[in-house]
């Protein structure tokens, strides 16, 4: 049955919407503090706390964790789409230092004062930001006016996690989130931070177009097509997967398992994230199954645990050999992609639970897998159209996400074959590639859900409870931010339409490759206890990231080896064999 999209139904979201957009098209600098009255009427989810005058901790953390270390020394924030807009309007960006954040895979430069060059990829961009800025600064004067009584007691304030507590009206515990928020050992340096101003920041949109997130897309595409064509003259077939640059590299890289003693001696040794022991008893065991999500998670720390670049350089080297190639910032937009030629892989490296009966047909396949880092929002639409215009036959392509989850819990997956996309007011349908049967074997700790139905709202703040409730009663029970634009990508793919808007588009009679779509749930909106913003997946989302990543891959792979299999079978019939 064709589901109608609901209506929508928070007039609060939409006037926030219409205020900072309306306001960032002046060509003069805006004080945050404009949008903070439609921010706190909003009702955002995200920042329950808004109009009240106590701290939102959880609030302030998201926004932390998604803005950089350098943020309490900044007072202007100039957007823009290109390092020829901001030099344009006279900006030395290429100058500025690189600045990233924890929580965001976004382009900045400081200037090493009080100026932050912001690089918008797509208009998804804006809605994740400007919220990001308000609640920052929001959260921060509270807290700047809680602790003006306590000025130069600041070392004693982040020695003392019940003073401090004390000091700020938390509840037991805010203390130590108040140091993560800040980041790890900063805390002396943040309390300063707070107690010596108020925050007052501003914002610079620079003129922006939709034709420069295109130009965009195509900076990107170029730094990937050189790789993509090097084999040859003709163009491969393409696997197209959205997921992350862990996941699949270590399925089908086979670092980690090659240099499986090294790595266990040395986590047995450090004990990164108190792990030690479990890697020890997960080694003795000899169960791989039970040691290889430990080490592909640890893989980073590993990488990581010497200064220099190494580590990281012999990985890149070893998984190219192995058929796997890594291009990191293509076009100097920060999503990377990977390579996978599938004839180059080594069978005997990749994960066993990948092995399927025929894969030693892999050898001859003419196809690639393209992996891409998750871009976000509206960014997804523009990469994938650019892609499909570059690449041969599309053979397949595969979502895989996080979102929130309105039925659910952390560490389960979902798979939606009904998405209502917020951008575009389309409801998308199609029968999905992957179904419960596809995880459920790799997945140890969580639940898997098919059939279900997506929403892909704006942003994280972009939603209150109303607005969540409403989907809820339609039987929307998945919050994401990605499945609409890569579906519209979809749509364009095989259809001589362009995009509708406020349509019911059914893909299903175009589609003539597999669409498959998966979130693991990393926030319960519903549940306080279970909440993005106060825990991470950390290595307990190995396993339902992991569990997705087996499912895309082994599905490629089966595809690919039925379709090389009816190859030989034709032409052993056309010739007579």
């Amino acid at each position: 049955m064709q589901r109608q999209p609901p209506a929508l139904t928070s007039e609060e979201i939409n006037l926030y919407v219409r205020t900072y957009n309306s306001l960032l098209r002046s060509t003069g600098e805006v004080r945050i503090r404009a949008l903070e009255e439609a921010h706190s009427f909003s009702q955002s989810s995200l920042h329950v706390g808004a109009l009240s005058t106590k701290i939102d901790l959880s609030a302030f953390g998201y926004a932390a964790g998604r803005l950089p270390a350098c943020m309490p020394g900044i007072s202007l924030v100039i957007l823009g789409q290109s390092h020829e807009l901001f030099e344009a309007a006279g900006f030395d960006v290429r100058s500025w230092q690189i600045v990233k954040t924890r929580g965001r895979r976004r382009p900045l430069r400081w200037d090493g004062g009080e100026r932050l060059a912001v690089f918008i990829a797509s208009a998804s961009d804006m809605d994740d930001l400007v919220p990001i800025l308000v609640a920052y600064q929001m959260e921060w004067n509270k807290m700047h006016q809680a602790l003006r009584p306590h000025v130069g007691k600041e070392k004693e304030l982040a020695e003392s996690p019940a003073l401090l507590e004390k000091a700020l009206a938390l509840d037991e515990g805010g203390a130590e989130k108040l140091s993560d928020a800040f980041g790890r050992g900063e805390l002396l340096k943040g309390l300063t931070a707070v107690m010596s101003q108020r925050l007052d920041l501003r914002t610079h949109t620079l003129a922006s177009s939709y034709s420069q997130y295109q130009r965009a897309a195509q900076r990107w595409w170029g730094g990937i097509e050189p790789s993509y064509l090097a084999r040859g003259k003709n163009r491969a077939p393409v696997y197209f997967v959205s997921s992350n640059t862990h996941a699949v590299a270590n399925l089908l890289g086979g670092y980690a398992r090659t240099h499986r003693k090294e790595m266990v001696d040395w986590a047995v040794r450090e004990d990164p994230e108190g792990l030690g022991e479990d890697v020890r008893k997960a080694a003795e065991s000899g169960d791989e199954a039970e040691l290889s999500p430990i080490l592909y998670y640890l893989l980073r720390a590993f990488i990581h645990s010497e200064s220099s670049e190494k580590k990281m350089n012999e990985v890149r080297e070893f998984e190219s050999k192995k058929g796997l190639l890594h291009l990191s910032g293509p076009g100097r937009i920060d999503v990377d992609a990977q390579l996978v030629t599938l004839a180059d892989l080594d069978i005997s490296l990749v994960d066993p639970r990948l092995r399927v009966p025929g894969s030693e047909l892999l050898a001859e396949s003419r196809a690639m897998i393209i992996n891409i880092d998750y871009p976000l929002g509206m960014a997804a639409y523009h990469l994938l159209s650019r892609a499909g215009q570059g690449i041969g036959e599309v053979r397949g392509i595969y979502i895989m996400g996080k979102a929130a989850t309105l039925n659910g819990r952390v560490g389960d997956v979902l798979l939606s074959d009904t998405v209502y996309d917020e951008h575009s007011g389309n409801t998308f349908l199609f029968n999905n590639a992957l179904g419960a049967e596809d995880v459920a074997p790799y997945l140890r700790f969580g639940s898997v859900f098919d059939n279900q139905s997506a929403v892909t709202v704006r942003s994280a703040f972009l939603q209150n409870k109303d607005y969540m409730a409403t989907f809820y009663r339609e039987g929307y029970t998945v919050l994401e931010m990605e499945a609409g634009p890569f579906l519209g990508a979809v749509h364009e793919l095989v259809s001589p339409r362009r995009l509708p808007s406020d349509e019911i588009v059914n893909l299903n009679p175009h589609l003539a490759f597999d669409v498959g779509l998966l979130h693991y749930a990393s926030d319960t909106p519903y549940s306080r206890r279970q909440s993005l913003l106060s825990k991470s997946l950390s290595f307990f989302g190995v396993d339902s990231t992991y569990a997705c990543a087996i499912a895309i891959v082994k599905r490629i792979f089966t595809q690919e080896i039925a379709r090389i299999t009816a190859e030989k079978t034709a032409v052993r019939r056309a010739s007579g064999v």
